[in-house]
């Protein structure tokens, strides 16, 4: 028998019992509600972030002692995506390293990209 004062769970549709405050009867309906609801966001997020791991795993396999330069064909060749990094650091002089978290590269020329590790004070 439903009441006035009876609230549902959001996700299951059953009586919710406790603070008056309370939207979901358990925690597996919380999660499972904000799980749909934010779906599509996840995908999308969970997309982005394989590429950026993936572009850090290259950069890194690429660059074992902290500093070299490679073609860009060859980071491409292994499956690098130039479009997506985490930050970029411009230097004063106007130079843009491109960063995959603590990974980066310059680009030298059209051809060459130098690989670099994030030091401590670049931001």
């Amino acid at each position: 028998m439903k009441t006035e004062n009876t609230r549902q769970c959001l996700e299951c549709e059953t009586e919710v019992r406790g603070r008056k405050d309370r939207k979901f009867c358990s925690d597996y309906c919380r999660n499972t509600y904000n799980n749909r609801l934010n779906e599509d966001a996840n995908t999308y997020v969970r997309r982005v972030n394989s590429i950026l791991r993936k572009n850090r795993r290259i950069l890194a396999e690429l660059n074992p002692d902290g500093k070299k330069t490679v073609d860009s064909i060859s980071l491409a060749e292994k499956g690098f995506n130039f479009h997506y990094y985490t930050n970029i650091y411009t230097t004063q002089k106007g130079a843009k390293y491109y960063f995959c978290y603590d990974q980066g590269y310059l680009r030298v020329d059209n051809d060459q990209c130098m690989l670099v590790v994030k030091q401590d004070y670049v931001k």
